[in-house]
């Protein structure tokens, strides 16, 4: 098994979209592909953490922004990260026009469904970037 891919969402920090992207990130990291994924806080890359540096550069990424300001993306971008792919958050409820968060500091059910869509979404891209021979 090759290296896991590391999931950095945005923060969002007080935005329904950004508690949606974490949360699709811990869906992934913590059961859909458990062991094939880890994650990262993005605030640490942009502050310039070492470490997280070193990780972004070494694994896989796949962005996960809330937004279309694409902040985990361009953060991804500008530390050099080995960025496979990127999901928002927007496009998904776009594509889900009937579901409508409305709380910000925690989902509520349709959150929580736009969540797990946007979570089997990201475990699909896993294995067809695993499938395609996508090595680190």
């Amino acid at each position: 098994m090759s290296d896991p891919f590391l999931i950095i969402p945005c923060s969002g920090i007080g935005k329904p979209f950004g508690t949606i992207s974490r949360e699709a990130t811990y869906c992934v990291v913590e059961d859909l592909k458990k062991g094939e994924t880890e994650t990262i806080c993005l605030s640490l890359l942009v502050m310039g953490d070492q470490d997280a540096k070193l990780s972004v550069k070494s694994h896989r990424c796949i962005a996960i922004d809330g937004c279309p300001n694409e902040c985990a993306k361009k953060s991804l971008e500008l530390s050099d990260a080995k960025l496979v792919a990127n999901f928002r958050v927007i496009d998904i409820l776009r594509e889900n026009r009937n579901l409508k968060p409305k709380e910000v500091t925690f989902l509520d059910e349709d959150g929580r469904r736009l969540a797990r869509i946007l979570a089997e979404k990201i475990a699909l891209k896993v294995d067809e970037l695993n499938h395609k021979g996508v090595v680190s």
